[in-house]
């Protein structure tokens, strides 16, 4: 009987273990309790306080402090800067120049026709005539000059940004090894606030043109990189067997294979791209780009909504012609569509049409044609903060929506997590790390909140992160919901473009002053700006991955009887998971990067810290916080995508 009750229980043993084998959620956990169970009691032994202790925070005052002077006094003298940093100066200014020197030339109206003719080439003559009546729109607004100022800058930054962004997401889309290299290079690119490496860019480069364009690449880039790789590396396996059983090279499989099937990512990646440059127009004025933002950053200093908007309308018609002018000419390549006589006439009417400009002297907008705006948009912005502000009968004003999110989200969110003992902070994020990936994703994304700890600004970490996690829950769930909409109806996705072209592109500085004149100064408005600004990219990515579903499987789902809902939730959001992922990124991408504009209307923590660090010239305050908004990017990072081994487990 003993014999039969422990072979019962050696099976019953062997049975629970293979159990939890097969459950790696669990096992996982038991693994982090037990280490937990060790090494927590020795850290409340030795630092038994709930914030991050001090003796465990190093101070990198003194350090930057010395580089920021060995860099001003060597700036002009020391070969790095004279034979590199000096070149990269010059033939970006000469880069720009030479745009802008081609813009005035051709005039108003050999610019418009050119537009207008490129346009027609690509896409029809309903986009010409949009095309043209967005640029004589911003001659009308009275910012001919500074919109082609902003054009010009905006074309070499771009470029750059395409060109680099296509060469990283080629490497990451080939190479696994790349990919997981080049991935927190990404994150820090695309986390790191502007503001925060704009001084450092200042020291190097100095006030003006070429630090406008560099800050510019640095922060447009990543999504095509991202975009570039996710379209590479999702290419159908069956159609890139069939090449490779047919002897392709490497090469030829990339030209005639993955780049096709990428198309539509590629496409979304230049679209980012460009929404993304122009949405840096304003921050880039701050270090002497000129142009729109320059207008707008002039117009905001001085509280004039309506001066803002006349220069924030231009930026807007640049980005949704920009888009629209490029996606249609990427849907058109490789075709033949265009006879080379008739790309000749093109060529020669948008000359005639240059030249006429010149004999007739009509180069310059003339100032006769504009039309000012500015006093109307005022006094809509003064109607809405007297009549929506507060007051308003059973659902109340704006203010007290903002001051109730602030209450029963906000504050408890904070609270809790910096009333949370620090070790308990790090065990969270590496159980969260851990159960969706592999033990290195758990242990950069502890390391990068450790970090955080390090750099001695934990409380205002937890505030900021309080505030990114109810600005990304927002985000989603709103995103998913009108990305699922847009996806499942063309007609819905027609109507949200313009919105979400002119969402992404508003800079954030002209719809600050309107969200602070609604929500009032703090925390909530701060949210808002953030969900604003992140919600375009995470509709556009979930509708372009729902549509990208194999139409073969959805129509196996309808012949089985089932519904649209069914559809939904079985075939389309499983299928699409990936770009799920992508949108979940990019939403917590976006927040962060408006974390700084929050800390302008009263947001506080980490983007207050880089708002005075680059406005007091302080590099240490203004990095240290943006060192620490990029760790929490690579944190929230971890802990919300799934590594590729990950992901075939769960399949």
């Amino acid at each position: 009987m003993a014999t039969v009750t422990a072979t019962v229980g050696h099976s019953g043993v062997s049975a629970l273990l293979k159990n939890l084998r097969g459950h790696r959620a669990v096992g996982k956990l038991v693994l982090l309790a037990v280490a937990a169970a060790v090494i927590v009691p020795v850290l409340d032994s030795h630092w038994a306080s709930g914030t991050w202790p001090g003796a465990l925070t190093v101070d990198l005052s003194a350090p930057l402090g010395r580089a920021s002077g060995w860099i001003i006094d060597n700036r002009d003298s020391h070969p790095l800067f004279l034979y590199f940093f000096g070149y990269v100066s010059s033939a970006v200014v000469l880069s720009v120049r030479a745009v802008y020197v081609v813009l005035l030339a051709a005039g108003w109206a050999g610019v418009t026709a050119v537009a207008a003719l490129v346009a027609w080439r690509t896409a029809g003559v309903r986009l010409a005539l949009g095309t043209a009546a967005a640029f004589l729109a911003c001659g009308l607004l009275g910012m001919w000059v500074p919109t082609m100022q902003t054009l010009a800058l905006m074309v070499v930054a771009v470029l750059a940004s395409v060109l680099l962004g296509a060469l990283l997401g080629l490497a990451a889309g080939l190479s696994d090894r790349t990919y997981r290299a080049l991935r927190p290079v990404l994150d820090t690119m695309q986390v790191l606030p502007a503001f925060a490496y704009l001084l450092p860019v200042v020291l190097v480069f100095g006030i003006g043109v070429p630090a406008a364009v560099l800050a510019t690449v640095v922060y447009a880039a990543p999504p095509m990189a991202r975009l570039t790789a996710l379209g590479l590396r999702d290419a159908d396996a069956g159609v890139m067997e069939a090449v490779t059983s047919l002897g392709a090279t490497a090469r030829q499989r990339l030209q005639t294979a993955r780049l096709p099937l990428a198309r539509k990512e590629l496409l979304l990646g230049l679209n980012q791209t460009i929404m993304m440059a122009l949405s840096m127009a304003v921050i880039a004025s701050v270090i002497g780009a000129g142009g729109l933002g320059d207008r707008v950053y002039q117009a905001l200093a001085s509280v004039d909504v309506g001066a803002a908007l006349a220069a924030g309308i231009p930026i807007v018609l640049l980005a949704v012609v920009l888009d629209r002018v490029t996606g249609a000419a990427g849907e058109r390549l490789g075709s033949d569509s265009g006879a080379t006589a008739l790309r000749w006439a093109y060529a020669a009417a948008a000359l005639a049409v240059a030249l006429a400009g010149h004999l007739t002297g009509r180069l310059d907008w003339p100032a006769s044609w504009t039309l000012s705006i500015a006093e109307p948009v005022n006094r809509v912005v003064d109607w809405m903060t007297n009549h929506l502000y507060s007051g308003v009968p059973y659902i109340g004003g704006t203010a007290d929506w903002a001051g109730h999110f602030t209450t029963w989200v906000l504050d408890p969110v904070r609270d809790g997590l910096q009333w949370l003992p620090w070790w308990s902070v790090l065990l969270i994020v590496a159980a969260l790390a851990w159960l969706i990936g592999t033990w290195r994703t758990a242990l950069t994304a502890v390391l990068a909140m450790a970090a955080i700890g390090v750099l001695g600004v934990w409380k205002p970490s937890l505030d900021t992160l309080s505030q990114v996690l109810a600005a990304v829950a927002v985000t989603l769930v709103l995103g998913f919901a009108t990305g699922i909409a847009a996806a499942r109806s063309e007609r819905v996705e027609r109507l949200l473009r313009p919105v979400l072209d002119v969402f992404q592109t508003m800079p954030q500085f002209v719809y600050l002053i309107p969200v602070v004149a609604l929500f009032g100064v703090g925390r909530a408005p701060a949210v808002a700006a953030a969900v604003v600004y992140a919600l375009p990219a995470v509709v556009r990515i979930t509708t372009q991955g729902l549509r990208a579903v194999d139409p073969a499987a959805l129509e196996s789902a309808r012949s089985l009887g089932a519904t649209g809902a069914q559809q939904l939730r079985q075939v389309q959001l499983p299928l699409a998971r990936q770009s799920l992922l992508l949108a979940v990124n990019q939403g917590v991408v976006l927040v962060l990067a408006v974390v700084i504009i929050g800390g302008l209307v009263g947001g506080g923590a980490l983007g207050y810290d880089v708002v005075f660090g680059l406005a007091q010239g302080d590099l240490a305050t203004g990095l240290v916080a943006g060192a620490a908004i990029v760790c929490l990017g690579l944190m929230l990072d971890r802990v919300t995508q799934p590594t590729a081994r990950t992901t075939k487990k769960g399949a």
